[in-house]
């Protein structure tokens, strides 16, 4: 019964698979191998055109660097109060970008409201050199409270990132798990509403460690080669960050195991719903589930075997919570089994 995060599973048998396939030989280093164009042009595959891919170590090098693509002086990246680049990346992108700033914007359950949105970065007017300038928006794919901007939501963001002049980024850790929600394509989940750069999870659903950042804005990718490399995010046998991404590119397994994921999320939702002992905060959108409940019921399911954490109460959050009650988030992924979703609804059910 671990649903603590989706960090915690392992890797996928056939990612596995594919870093062993991967493993003899020779093959040229730094990301010029075949294995590594082969990848490249996959991805272009899958996302309907061409883009550039750098692969990187973490997510939080993706949306650091992504970022720091678009550094101007003064530069401010609008994103929402409790995105994982404001509250969970210990300054990486103030750090990686030389200084420049990340400024909150509030909305309901980790979306960005547009109206909050509009009325912030209109507050910096770009010709006024004391405020600092906008440089980019960072909206997160699925939220870190597990809900998900519908494609209309995307494209009213990115419609007004674009009326002051600053590309969209988008913070995909969970980008698959979100993707099948929508039932929609990459292609329409980012470049067709005016994602400029993404940040491509895979460590979350099934990898070992493979990130990428995709960079829609071709122009752009000759600076960002030098940005990876002097953050020491170059890889020098890159093959085996190909090695994942073409096992998990392979006959769709990505999306079958965010489907598995959000299936399992679904069916602890279900569970909690029945539940005596919890009650479900809101709706899960993808593979997070977050419930109330009281902390010496929940110190009792973790006693019996369940791993979960306690979370903050996010900003939209209107349900009503006893003072002996927390929030608590669980997390399901690839490896979550319906016996476990059960084994902890029947210790919920009393």
């Amino acid at each position: 019964m671990f649903f603590a995060s989706d960090n915690w599973a392992g890797a996928h048998p056939n990612i596995v698979a594919g870093l062993s396939a991967a493993a003899g030989g020779f093959a040229t280093a730094y990301g010029d191998s075949a294995l590594d164009q082969a990848v490249y042009q996959r991805f272009g595959e899958i996302f309907e055109r061409e883009v550039a891919v750098f692969f990187v170590a973490t997510g939080t090098a993706a949306n650091s660097l992504s970022l720091t693509t678009f550094n101007k002086p003064g530069g401010i990246s609008f994103a929402h109060r409790e995105s994982h680049v404001i509250e969970d990346e210990c300054g990486a992108p103030e750090y990686f970008s030389g200084g420049a700033r990340l400024h909150a914007i509030d909305g309901a359950l980790g979306k960005i409201d547009p109206h909050n949105l509009e009325r912030t970065i209109g507050r910096f007017a770009p010709e006024i050199v004391h405020w600092g300038r906008p440089m980019a928006v960072s909206i997160t794919q699925s939220t870190e409270v597990g809900t998900i901007y519908g494609l209309n939501e995307i494209e009213a963001i990115s419609a007004i990132a674009k009326s002051h002049s600053v590309p969209l980024h988008m913070d995909g850790a969970r980008f698959a798990n979100a993707l099948v929600a929508l039932d929609t394509t990459p292609a329409e989940m980012t470049w067709k509403r005016g994602v400029d750069i993404l940040s491509f999870g895979g460590t979350k659903n099934g990898c070992w460690c493979a990130e990428a950042i995709v960079l829609f804005d071709l122009d752009r990718a000759k600076e960002l080669a030098f940005l990876r490399k002097r953050a020491a995010q170059l890889f020098s046998k890159s093959r085996f960050v190909a090695a994942q991404f073409e096992a998990y590119f392979k006959d769709g397994q990505w999306l079958d195991t965010a489907r598995h994921a959000n299936a399992m999320a679904a069916r602890l939702a279900a569970a909690i719903e029945d539940s005596a002992h919890a009650k479900l905060a809101w709706l899960p959108q993808a593979n997070e589930v977050f419930a109330v409940i009281k902390k010496t019921e929940a110190d009792r399911l973790q006693a019996a075997g369940a791993a979960f954490y306690d979370w903050h109460k996010p900003h939209g959050f209107d349900g009503h919570m006893g003072e002996d009650e927390l929030l608590y988030r669980f997390v399901t992924s690839f490896a979550t089994t319906s016996e476990d979703v059960d084994r902890f609804g029947q210790l919920i059910a009393g």
